[in-house]
């Protein structure tokens, strides 16, 4: 293999031919779309990781210390997963099994990314999809969500989740290697979130059973709450994993689900 096979656009097709494939290996439907995936060299910006997003948040040197380039993907999730999770106040079947399968889909495809830069001669370091933070301050050492953000993959939005130009309904995951891979970011706009954009719509705000959202600020510990609550509440999840945390009534069917509304504004 070549150093000349070691691209954005390969890395793209390996991660969109994993996902694909990912529903043929559980013989079901599958929940997911194709992924976005940007690459970004570690340079100065990450160093405010420690200011944005924890206080403790890993350095990627400190994963690897020969890291050139952090690599995030986006696994969005299909339009009908979304919109079955819209209905009530609690989240659906389904959404709690996509997470745990994305989970799952999300460790497997780093891997397999982290495989093939290392069949160049090129290492690599990752960590879990979630459930890599502290539960008492409620923040990770590693930041997904954040890294992307560093990365051009997408922007904050009022909920604190990700809009990308396909939407903030999925999951991310991220690598950091030894490949020099360059700055590929995605975005577009300097927000992706209509309200902090300056137009109307607040709609997160609304479906957040709890409260916990506000055009002012997020309340981790209400939503983190919410989170245990439905695992413990819903009998539909009692075959599912106790790390099984999830709600996602935020971005159920809102302007940002699926794209980056501001994009088209």
């Amino acid at each position: 293999m070549t150093n000349h096979s070691l691209s954005i656009e390969n890395l793209r097709k390996i991660a969109e031919r994993y996902v694909a494939e990912e529903p043929g290996r559980l013989g079901a439907a599958g929940f997911w779309k194709s992924p976005l995936l940007v690459t970004a060299s570690i340079d100065e910006r990450f160093s405010s990781l420690r200011q944005i997003a924890a206080k403790n948040h890993l350095h990627p040197h400190e994963l690897l210390a020969s890291a050139r380039s952090v690599i995030v993907f986006f696994i969005p999730f299909k339009e009908e997963l979304v919109r079955e999770n819209q209905i009530g106040d609690r989240p659906c079947r389904n959404w709690g099994l996509a997470y745990v399968q994305t989970n799952d889909l999300i460790g497997r495809l780093a891997r397999k990314l982290s495989d093939f830069l290392a069949a160049s001669g090129r290492k690599s370091e990752l960590t879990p999809a979630t459930h890599n933070f502290d539960e008492k301050t409620l923040t990770a050492r590693w930041s997904h969500k954040h890294l992307a953000y560093l990365a051009g993959l997408g922007r904050f939005g009022t909920h604190h989740m990700l809009i990308t130009p396909a939407g903030c309904a999925g999951r991310l995951g991220s690598l950091v290697t030894e490949a020099e891979l360059g700055a590929q970011p995605i975005i577009e706009t300097d927000e992706a979130c209509l309200l902090k954009a300056g137009e109307q719509c607040g709609q997160c705000i609304t479906a957040c059973p709890v409260n916990a959202i506000s055009d002012s600020g997020f309340d981790r510990k209400r939503c983190w709450d919410r989170l245990n609550d439905n695992y413990q509440t819903l009998t539909c999840y009692s075959d599912l994993p106790e790390t099984t945390h999830v709600c996602g009534k935020c971005v159920a069917m809102m302007p940002c689900s699926f794209e980056n509304p501001v994009a088209k504004s």
